[in-house]
């Protein structure tokens, strides 16, 4: 079974292999294996989601280094004689390492973050520090 490719134009054309619609027809598309991140922001936290579908939470290291967060994981991959006995004609699952960094603001407080991993989604709770409110003071004037 291979994609399926039209060609709507009358003529092929050489840059048909070039400019591909789908990033899954891309030769190396182990080069695009960085998950996808939505960031949330409230008045209370910052929340970092990763989409890593089908990685063990045993395989993700969270670290925080002078303000940066990094995301990471190491996946052995499986040998290639653990899969002769099958034959792909097609293989798109990719369980490859990745890493990702995110720069953390001065108003964090990094001892406090959390993480949960839950349905391929790690969600990663990152709390604000609470504002030091300035103190109100009378002078009493002599």
């Amino acid at each position: 079974m291979k994609v399926v490719k039209r060609n709507t134009g009358w003529f092929p054309s050489i840059f048909d292999e070039l400019f591909t619609e789908n990033r899954l027809d891309v030769p190396n598309y182990e080069n695009f294996s960085i998950p996808a991140v939505n960031i949330q922001e409230n008045l209370t936290n910052f929340v970092i989601e990763l989409a890593v579908p089908g990685f063990k939470k045993e395989n993700i290291a969270i670290e925080v280094e002078e303000n940066v967060l990094k995301v990471s994981s190491e996946v052995t991959s499986k040998t290639e004689t653990e899969d002769a006995d099958r034959k792909f004609t097609r293989k798109e699952f990719n369980f490859r390492n990745f890493s990702r960094s995110f720069t953390l603001p001065e108003t964090v407080d990094v001892e406090n973050i959390v993480a949960s991993y839950e349905n391929g989604i790690l969600s990663v709770t990152i709390p604000k520090k609470e504002e030091e409110k300035a103190l109100k003071r009378m002078v009493e004037i002599s």
